[in-house]
């Protein structure tokens, strides 16, 4: 790699946004996240959704809308009915749990696994499994995966994007090959925390969305095809059909064969809470919190699972502007637990705080140097969001 890193253009999010930075006037998100909107009065869809639609939804309706969704895919016989993807963590565990033990369902729950589990999220992930729940854990190649982070990493900024693409995808291969229609995930991202105003009240988002809901506007086979032309450590015989089965979606015609209608959310049903689903899990599937902070925000519940996770925020706040605690706070103030001015200054201790506790394993999972490391890092850097003077980066525009 040169001494200046010059990334392409497959992240297609970054190229949308405004060049001037807003924050919302009842929330603290700023007008940078991807597919948010904000009103004439500043204030951000993720709060009009919670004022205007989630807080006056009759949920008593809604559950009565559950059951009879359920007893459509309800099996006879005992036989698995629901797919839910879970890596473990205290949103799944609560779905999960609550399909089979309130609702009467028999839940497979599906993982794909972390880039590199940590010690209290393979304990969370045993937990839910001794709680009386099915898993089925995928482990994909090893060396495929690492060299797509990478790329992923340097192309889109965002090592994790290898998770991703499989946490979407690899439920929906299960699903299929089990015969199973229904796959039910935890909360609308959308929904929660500010996207796509044409699914915030949908109880599925169908698969022809998701390449630019979640998969930052491009393909695998983009991101394959550009790799192997432009990185020397990428080859076309570096990768196989059955290695990289899991990372795309099935066909739509494959899901249309089975019954699938998209990825469905648990979160349209049941009010959701991020504290709530903490407490129920604790209480039910054995989830622990971890003992210390998660870094990048202020909660020891959330982001457990991967070593790799606190780069996924770190990344984002370089790229956007704002980071995990300003997800979090934004979400507890619309919950009512947390006030505006209490949010700010969180965010100005945490926001953005660099994930040092598996940084070396960062660097070693991905096979870059500390160099490479901060030159990708440093192209994500928008004109219109950092300032540079003399060696120290700083944020244009600040919440206040």
């Amino acid at each position: 790699m040169s001494d200046k890193f010059e990334r392409g253009s497959l992240e297609k999010q970054i190229l949308q946004l405004p060049t001037e930075v807003k924050f919302c006037k009842k929330c603290v998100m700023s007008n940078q996240r991807p597919r948010i909107s904000f009103d004439e009065k500043g204030v951000c869809s993720a709060c009009n959704n919670t004022s205007e639609y989630k807080n006056r939804i009759d949920w008593e309706t809604r559950e009565e809308e559950l059951l009879e969704l359920l007893d459509q895919h309800r099996s006879k016989d005992g036989s698995w009915d629901v797919i839910v993807p879970s890596s473990g963590g205290k949103d799944s565990a609560f779905v999960a749990h609550q399909l089979k033990y309130k609702y009467g369902m028999n839940p497979l729950t599906v993982t794909w696994a972390p880039l590199r589990y940590t010690d209290i999220g393979f304990q969370n992930y045993q937990a839910l499994c001794d709680s009386g729940i099915s898993n089925n854990l995928y482990m994909p190649n090893g060396k495929v995966h690492r060299k797509l982070a990478r790329l992923c990493f340097e192309e889109l900024g965002d090592a994790f994007h290898v998770f991703v693409l499989g946490q979407v995808s690899y439920a929906f291969h299960m699903a299929i090959k089990y015969d199973i229609s229904l796959v039910m995930f935890g909360e609308n991202g959308e929904a929660e925390y500010a996207g796509n105003p044409e699914v915030i009240d949908k109880a599925y988002i169908p698969s022809d969305m998701w390449k630019t809901t979640y998969f930052k506007g491009s393909t695998l086979s983009e991101l394959i095809e550009y790799g192997v032309k432009n990185k020397d450590y990428m080859e076309k015989e570096d990768f196989t059909k059955s290695d990289l089965e899991f990372y795309s979606p099935p066909s739509i015609e494959e899901m249309n064969r089975v019954g699938i209608k998209g990825k469905h959310f648990f979160g349209y049903y049941k009010k959701w809470s991020p504290q709530e689903s903490y407490y129920y899990a604790a209480e039910h599937t054995g989830f622990k919190a971890n003992k210390e902070r998660t870094e990048g925000t202020y909660t020891k519940y959330a982001s457990l699972d991967d070593k790799m996770d606190g780069m996924h925020y770190f990344m984002k706040h370089i790229k956007f502007g704002f980071g995990r605690t300003t997800d979090d706070c934004s979400h507890e103030i619309r919950d009512g637990h947390i006030s505006r001015e209490e949010a700010v200054a969180l965010i100005n201790r945490y926001d953005g705080e660099f994930p040092e506790k598996y940084y070396q394993d960062f660097l070693e999972y991905l096979g870059i140097t500390e160099q490479q490391f901060w030159q990708v890092v440093d192209s994500y850097r928008l004109e219109h969001i950092w300032d540079k003077v003399g060696e120290e980066w700083s944020l244009k525009s600040k919440i206040s």
